[in-house]
């Protein structure tokens, strides 16, 4: 019985490739790739020549059965296009599928953008809410953001460069005041960042090359209603954390017992069920 390896790859330099995470590239019968053809450069610049499957988001459904029959005899590596699988990339469905048949899965740490990001930002020193894309209808998109910046927490976002004037002017509006960092092409040749408060940051984007893709770090702001939970509750109870995990956090924040916290997440959790 194989494992099923979760390696993360390079975001843009080629130098962040971990010595374990080439070694196992090297020594899988089959890599599960996002798209075979970067990975397909990658490994002939490393001179690497491990069969290779695509596992995207438009089959990844269906590859998942000829992955598992691949762990039946031998090891499997999973790799997005740059960084670490699963992490709004395709993926999960795989691991998923992977443990509920008992075959082992072992993540080869490495390079993220997420968390390149948030250690460059300067603004996160404690719990973050990732959001990756936000959804491509406005409602939803709007929705998703208001009901994320109303927790209080510091925002991690990812963006492209057609959209990320948009994304720009929603920050304005609804969180002026919050420190942003943007960072662009993370670890590549071109990388670049601006800092700014969130009502600069339209102005800094329109002086700034709006190609590529970007991360966005979204510094800390206070709740929508002072003192009460109840709305940084549902936010992340629509977002589907744990009861028990928005208690521990939101008892940090609010300073309050947990374990009344817990209650009341309960009683709303049951009252969105109930509507």
């Amino acid at each position: 019985m194989g494992t099923l390896f979760v390696v993360a790859t390079p975001i843009g330099n080629m130098e962040d490739l971990s010595p374990r995470a080439l070694r196992v590239l090297r020594e899988v019968d089959l890599i599960a790739a996002e798209d075979t053809r970067p990975t397909g450069a990658m490994l002939r610049r490393l001179g690497i020549t491990t069969t290779l499957l695509s596992n995207h988001g438009f089959n990844e459904r269906a590859r998942v059965g000829r992955f598992l029959e691949a762990l039946e005899r031998a090891d499997v590596a999973l790799v997005s296009d740059a960084g670490t699988p699963a992490v709004s990339d395709p993926g999960a469905i795989l691991v998923r599928a992977a443990v509920e048949a008992g075959y082992r899965v072992a993540p080869i740490p490495g390079p993220s953008a997420v968390l390149a990001a948030v250690s460059a930002s300067g603004l996160v020193d404690g719990p973050f809410t990732f959001l990756g894309f936000l959804p491509r209808p406005s409602g939803e998109r709007n929705q998703m953001l208001e009901d994320s910046l109303a927790t209080g927490f510091p925002l991690v976002l990812f963006e492209t460069g057609p959209r990320i004037a948009r994304l720009a002017e929603l920050l304005a509006e609804r969180a002026p005041d919050r420190a942003v960092a943007v960072f662009r092409e993370l670890t590549k040749l071109h990388e670049e960042s601006i800092h700014a408060p969130a009502h600069d940051l339209p102005d800094r984007l329109a002086e700034a090359t709006l190609k590529g893709e970007f991360v966005l770090v979204v510094g800390a702001g206070t709740t929508s209603i002072e003192g009460n939970p109840d709305e940084a509750i549902r936010a992340m109870l629509a977002r589907g954390e744990r009861p028990s995990d928005i208690a521990r956090v939101l008892a940090k924040q609010f300073e309050r017992p947990r374990s009344e916290l817990y209650e009341r997440v309960l009683e709303l959790q049951l009252d969105s069920s109930n509507a």
